[in-house]
């Protein structure tokens, strides 16, 4: 078998080398990747030769399909989907996850039976909740905002004692309300307001901030290597303008940074709310799937099945939405169990996967009234069928 390498990093830098090589991810292939040291530099191989012929895999969303259901939190420097997080000194950062229970939260989830929890790296304030080199190269922000703690690893450790799995947040795009990481990593908004700078352009092709995107989450997904099971990438407004093309960066390169620690990594890249749910792009694993409380009904009605197609490709059918008031917030559930419940087993019938945002404190824990709720979804799809 012939290797042909693509450089990803090299021991002792903070870097991750790209572009990364289209061998790799021709037509967003989705056969099983061999990695392999040559040297000090990492190799990766499509495929495993046996008898001559390609051996068969089995679906990367298995075990996703086959969890049913899962759980979200937004854990971040400001609310989600805000402007805030300018007060939040990174010494104030740093304590706040510093003092995160882990061991509280894990204990939590694993009384809800869920299979997987889909945690925040960062959003828009530009606090994120693991180191991370390369970011704080390029950004030159000091104090880095990025927090001294790996908080991203060590609920990985924790959850996988409980056989849950880790899927990680990130928006496709830099920090919108940190102005001088946007800046540095040469990102615009791409389309006239939203998150527009007064007297700045809107955004195009990116060339130069899709790199830079690329190499700081290879560095994170190196990191974290097979801890992190999937990634959730949001904010992906504007494909046309930045990904769908056929030379690097794009879609492919995107997925393959992401998956630089961990071949089996299931990805999904986000549109926005859309009902019915869609596919983005054949490079994914597994639709986003935003959804607003009051159109999960709908959504569900109007699954097909376990797989979406998109350009000859399969994506696993999965909903993404809120049990409180929106997203991470509210007291309690909007709905009661027996609603939230109903709406899980007709989803898991089709062979969808439904994920529940739920709020979060800032000491690493979930209000109890969410638990409660999720308890009992937990309970009920884990009963025997009748």
């Amino acid at each position: 078998m012939t290797v042909r390498p693509w450089t990803v990093w090299r021991p002792g830098r903070s870097q991750c080398e790209l572009p990364l090589g289209r061998e790799l991810l021709r037509g967003c292939s989705k056969r099983p990747v061999r990695v392999a040291w040559a040297g000090n530099v990492l190799c990766f191989v499509i495929g495993v030769a046996v008898g001559g012929r390609l051996a068969a895999a089995a679906e990367k969303t298995d075990w996703f399909h086959a969890a049913h259901w899962g759980v979200m939190t937004h854990y971040l420097g400001s609310p989600p989907s805000s402007a805030g997080g300018a007060e939040l000194t990174a010494e104030m950062w740093n304590r706040q996850v510093d003092a995160f229970d882990v061991t509280g939260l894990v204990e939590q989830l694993a009384l809800t039976r869920a299979k997987y929890l889909l945690f925040t790296i960062g959003q828009n304030s530009g606090h994120y909740c693991a180191p991370n080199a390369t970011y704080d190269r390029i950004v030159g922000i000091t104090p880095s905002k990025c927090s001294r703690r790996d908080l991203i690893a060590d609920l990985a450790q924790a959850l996988r004692a409980k056989d849950i799995r880790l899927l990680v947040y990130l928006p496709s795009g830099a920090p919108a309300a940190d102005h001088v990481a946007r800046k540095k990593l040469g990102w615009r908004w791409g389309s006239p307001g939203g998150w527009q700078l007064p007297g700045e352009p809107v955004g195009g092709r990116l060339v130069e901030f899709q790199r830079h995107w690329e190499a700081i989450i290879c560095e994170w997904s190196l990191r974290w290597g097979p801890g992190v099971a999937g990634w959730w990438i949001d904010g992906c407004y504007f494909p046309d303008q930045m990904y769908r093309f056929a030379d690097e960066p794009n879609f492919a390169s995107f997925a393959a940074a992401l998956r630089a620690g961990n071949r089996d990594a299931i990805v999904a890249f986000n549109p926005g709310v859309r009902v019915p749910v869609t596919a983005h792009t054949k490079c994914e694993d597994y639709a986003a799937g935003e959804v607003n409380l009051d159109q999960l009904p709908k959504a569900i009605e109007l699954c097909r099945g376990r797989w979406l197609d998109c350009e000859g490709a399969r994506v696993q059918f999965q909903i993404l939405t809120f049990l409180g008031t929106t997203w991470c917030r509210g007291e309690r559930p909007q709905w009661p169990d027996e609603k939230i419940i109903a709406l899980t087993q007709q989803l898991a019938a089709k062979g969808g996967v439904v994920t529940f945002d739920v709020p979060i404190q800032k000491s690493g824990l979930i209000p109890q009234p969410f638990i409660d709720q999720l308890r009992a979804v937990g309970t009920a799809m884990s009963a025997p069928a009748k």
